[in-house]
């Protein structure tokens, strides 16, 4: 036979397209419209229908950026349709290839009632299964006009980022409002087609394949193309016994979940978003209601939290369909968070927010932690899971890697301490599958894991800005349950799959470390603001709850939980996975910075006042350090009189060559007359921390144009071109009253200008750099450079409740890939007897290369201090920016850690009438993490502690308050028999062994 199949692709995928979809609701009468557009935020629906509205025209341009327009719409049913289903079909003007990325809409009865949403690729709304002819309709659609940011030519810069600098020109203009017959036998058509035709592109020239084709053929020649409705029935006919073939035994079987993925904030600022999740979630309710199997998942106990607040009416049919099982809430985290750079407590109170919400609203607690789309995930991670609790973890974004295809789909992954998770990553590479033929065939066909096991995962539905599954998706699936040629679809509850996946894999690959995302590397840098206002955050809530504890526990002072709650909640939203990594439009960093300074405030106001009833009144200078390190003289987490603190050794300072030498008692430190440190040497082995013939402190700046996702990546290539910063405009030297010694170094380059204080304090090992950045450039990258003669075969950055190690060299791809990493307080090169570390205040990403001169190998690290993208918010960064960093010279991993703690928790001065002495200390081999009580408010205290280093040890815990002995309890602060509690409490000390990088959390009840 002639090779026909263009002829019949070509065919069917025409008539499809210009006459079966028209044809699904082509019987239609325009329904009466008006309107009324806000001209400021969003008001709540009771307000909105009571609108006045002025009549509208369709085809009438509407809503500038960011704007809400109500459209008011009426009409009668004709008599002709009694019996039939009839739906709204409302177009604002949608383009349908961006879903959640422009207008959307949520429809109201004229009760209040909200009933579905409508977006790009839902544009109906269900009025009556039977109508009644001369039924009379009300419908209002509160409409918003957000802009398109992300376009068909991705990554320009644009100001509609930000409703400040938005254009106040309407964009977009509506095409239909009608009542319309639903023709469901064409319908249906569209999906026997659409459905055949995908999957046979997907099979080999064989027989399943060519009466496939055959069938189509046969369906055609059977439609009416001006009486669609009439013969689609017998069109459906010709393609029955094609669509009823089953699958292969051995077919791949796809656990379909609906999904939306809903930033909680990206290319829209948080106040949409929770329009978007009212929206989304009217409709996946909706769908169930019109549905036998299908399923929903929906993450994030803060978009819940949204619901219940904003929108009770929709958070009612949430309820309702949790409870029946088909709503299903995922993940037990307060949000999708980043997790490389949010502290250890953080991702403890990720959870342990997100599973009291869940467990209080809906009796549920999720099993697994589904973050499918944040940027990297820290080797941390599989032991806080298993500590929490969770039994499974799910992601897809490491399929995005650019050099690498990672070996697994199924598969355990293995933490810095040893624990393990079961993990799964959709074989589909997508968490917004629409169940297409190339999805579902590349589900099957690249499963990793196919010899022993049978499925994988698809989250289905349109995300990112919401949306969700639709009806042409769950008509997919009914039709890919068991359909011969295609993988097997069903709608599946996450932990059935898992279930069944531990037990065809009894025996599963592991992987070792980080899930490190090779691309994405730069949002350890953009917005520092941001960045700068979560460290602070995260260490001040840690500081407020101690104070807070011990005042409650000595006190009459009253434990603020309301207030913690609140705050914590604000933070963990701000660590989102396009808030914390800098990748959100202007309007979000803009309000995140100003949210970080108001949980300052507040954070201030209870820690003040927690001191005041320690320390009591007086005015006596005290001084209070946080940390469970001593500083400044006082004890860790505890306090003295200002008095008591022995008076420094002052620090020296002389000239040299133009420049200066600054020395204590413990190192000596050169700074060149162009303000660049060429030695740093520790007195007590003579070894110099700088490579011989080079300069630390070098700023450095590079062109940083990547070749897509400008806030978010940085390609390799961006080393090739550097620039070295060391002209100046000032270098000046002093000792302050405190013996500490300061040079000042004033710089200019481009644009820009940077001040920076060298500190060098008494009894200290670290040189401290305190910069300010006055910031002015565009599509350049600021390092910081210290050539360090260590030769380290591998560096130690800290992560949560640890560190991991990454090798220095680029053996392979793998370690290739890695040219930017990740931190938290430190990152330490160490060879045997002598390390290095640099330590910072708020700085996430870092690079190091291995240097060679005559066989000599040295270590350079290079701090990531600012970049300067322009999409999606074209002025990030820009401004005054402020870091901290410091070099720890001669030093090791527990030095490095409190070192770090240090520069992130600082003593604090107060007045008062005494001092007061800790009211936890802990002894051995681990660092206090933090001091708390019970999340339940029955008053016990909850202590949490962790190995710093990587080795096995023992630890001790002493509390002194009204507290009896402790119980080992989870991250979520619940008993648990397998956990390995106290070894024994002697002397009111509570001992225990503690093994590598492990974090225990242990409970003292109230006496």
């Amino acid at each position: 036979m002639h090779d026909d199949i263009p002829l019949t692709t070509g065919r069917a995928r025409r008539v499809l397209d210009e006459r079966i979809l028209p044809a699904v609701h082509a019987t239609a009468t325009p329904l009466d419209a008006s309107w009324h557009e806000l001209p400021g935020e969003p008001i709540p629906p009771t307000e909105g229908l009571q609108l006045d509205f002025a009549p509208y025209e369709v085809g009438t341009t509407w809503g500038a950026a960011w704007g809400t327009t109500w459209f008011r719409l009426t009409g009668t049913v004709p008599d002709a349709w009694a019996g039939r289903r009839v739906e709204a079909v409302i177009d604002l003007g949608f383009d349908k290839n961006m879903p959640g990325f422009q207008c959307e809409g949520l429809v109201y009865l004229a009760d209040g009632t909200p009933v579905k949403s409508i977006n790009p690729r839902n544009q109906w709304v269900l009025l009556t299964e039977r109508a009644e002819g001369g039924e009379t309709v009300e419908l209002f659609v509160e409409a918003a006009s957000n802009p398109v940011l992300l376009d068909y030519h991705p990554f320009l810069v644009t100001h509609e980022g930000d409703i400040e600098t938005s254009s106040p020109k309407r964009l977009y203009t509506s095409r239909r409002m009608d009542l319309a017959v639903f023709e469901s036998e064409v319908h249906e058509l569209s999906l026997d087609i659409d459905v055949l035709l995908e999957l046979q592109a997907e099979l080999p020239e064989g027989p399943r394949r060519m009466r496939i084709l055959q069938a189509l053929d046969d369906a055609l020649d059977r439609l009416d193309l001006q009486h669609i409705a009439e013969t689609a029935p017998d069109a459906r006919a010709a393609l029955a016994d094609v669509l009823a073939a089953p699958a292969e035994a051995s077919a791949h079987t796809i656990s379909a979940v609906g999904h939306a993925h809903i930033d909680s904030a990206w290319l829209w600022p948080v106040r949409e978003t929770i329009r978007k999740v009212a929206r989304t979630s009217s409709t996946m309710t909706e769908l169930i209601d019109q549905t036998d199997d299908f399923l929903y998942g929906m993450s994030s106990a803060q978009q819940y939290a949204w619901i219940k607040e904003h929108r009770p009416e929709v958070y009612a049919r949430v309820k309702a369909a949790v409870a029946a099982g088909r709503f299903v809430p995922l993940g037990g985290m307060w949000v999708e968070s980043d997790t490389v750079m949010p502290t250890g407590e953080s991702i403890v109170r990720q959870f342990s927010q997100g599973q009291r919400f869940f467990a209080r609203e809906f009796g549920i607690r999720p099993k697994g932690v589904w973050l499918p789309d944040s940027f990297g995930y820290s080797p941390a991670l599989p032991q806080l899971m298993r500590r929490a609790g969770f039994e499974w973890f799910f992601t897809q974004k490491i399929s995005w890697n650019q050099v690498n295809k990672f070996p697994h789909h199924t598969f355990l992954w293995e933490g810095i301490d040893g624990s393990r998770v079961f993990s799964h990553f959709p074989s589909m590479d997508t968490y917004n599958s629409r169940l297409s033929g190339s999805e579902v065939a590349k589900a099957s066909r690249q499963f990793r894991e196919n010899r022993l096991a049978t499925g994988s995962i698809a989250p289905v539905g349109w995300g990112d800005g919401g949306g969700g599954t639709t009806r042409e998706m769950t008509g997919t699936a009914k039709r890919l349950a068991d359909l011969e040629g295609s993988a097997k679809v069903r709608w599946e509850h996450p932990d059935t799959f898992f279930d069944r996946a531990k037990a065809e894999l009894p025996n599963p690959p592991v992987w070792v470390g980080e899930l490190y995302l090779e691309l994405h590397r730069a949002t350890l840098t953009s917005q520092h603001g941001t960045k700068q206002g979560n460290r602070r955050s995260e260490q001040l809530l840690i500081e407020a709850e101690l104070w807070a504890a011990t005042a409650a526990a000595r006190t009459d002072f009253v434990y603020p939980y309301d207030e913690l709650d609140a705050l914590w909640q604000q933070v963990l939203l701000q660590q989102f996975h396009d808030i914390l990594p800098g990748t959100s439009i202007a309007w979000v960093h803009r309000e995140a910075v100003a949210k970080y300074a108001e949980t300052a405030v507040r954070l201030t106001a209870v820690i003040e006042s927690a001191l005041s009833a320690l320390a009591g009144h007086g005015d006596r200078a005290v001084v209070v350090n946080p940390a469970p390190f001593l500083q400044a003289g006082a004890p860790a987490q505890g306090a003295v009189l200002a008095t008591d603190v022995a008076e420094p050794t002052p620090v020296t300072v002389t000239d040299q060559d133009g420049g200066y030498v600054l020395s204590n008692a413990l190192v000596r430190v050169v700074v060149d007359a162009q303000g660049l440190v060429t030695s740093a040497v520790d007195l007590s082995t003579g070894r110099d921390a700088i490579a011989a013939g080079q300069a630390a402190n070098l700023l450095q700046l590079h062109q940083d144009f990547p070749n897509m996702w400008d806030a978010w990546d940085v390609d390799r290539f961006y080393r090739n071109r550097v620039e070295d910063l060391v002209d100046l405009t000032g270098l000046t030297a002093s000792v302050g009253a405190d013996g500490v010694a300061q040079v000042v170094v004033q710089r200019a380059f481009g644009e820009s200008t940077v001040t920076q204080e060298i500190i060098l304090a008494p009894d200290s090992r670290t040189l401290e750099f305190d910069q300010s950045t006055d910031w002015h450039e565009t599509e350049k990258f600021l390092k910081v450079a210290f050539p360090l003669d260590v030769r380290a075969e591998h560096t130690v950055a800290e992560t949560q409740f640890g560190a991991q190690k990454r090798v220095t060299h680029t053996n392979t791809s793998w370690e290739a890939a890695k040219f930017e990493t990740s931190m938290h307080r430190y990152v330490l090169a160490e060879e045997p007897g002598f390390g290095v570390a640099l330590v910072n205040s708020s700085i996430h990403g870092f690079d190091v290369t291995r240097d060679a001169v005559d066989g000599h190998v040295t270590t350079t690290i290079r701090l990531s201090l600012l970049r300067a993208p322009r999409f999606p918010d074209p002025e990030t960064d820009q401004g005054v920016q402020t870091h901290r960093f410091g070099m720890v010279i001669g030093t090791d991993q527990l030095g490095a850690t409190a070192a770090g703690v240090r520069m992130n928790a600082g003593a604090r001065a107060v007045t008062g009438a005494h001092g007061f002495d800790p009211l936890v200390q802990v002894s051995g081999d681990v660092v206090l993490s933090s001091v708390k009580l019970a999340d339940d408010r029955s008053g016990d205290l909850v202590v949490r502690v962790y190995e710093p280093v990587g080795r096995r040890g023992t630890g001790g815990i002493a509390v002194d308050g009204p507290f009896g002995e402790p119980v080992e309890v989870t991250l979520l602060e619940e008993a648990d028999d397998a956990l390995p509690g106290v070894a024994a409490v002697t002397d009111g000390v509570a001992a225990f062994p503690v093994d590598a990088y492990e974090v225990r959390t242990f409970r003292f009840p109230r006496a």
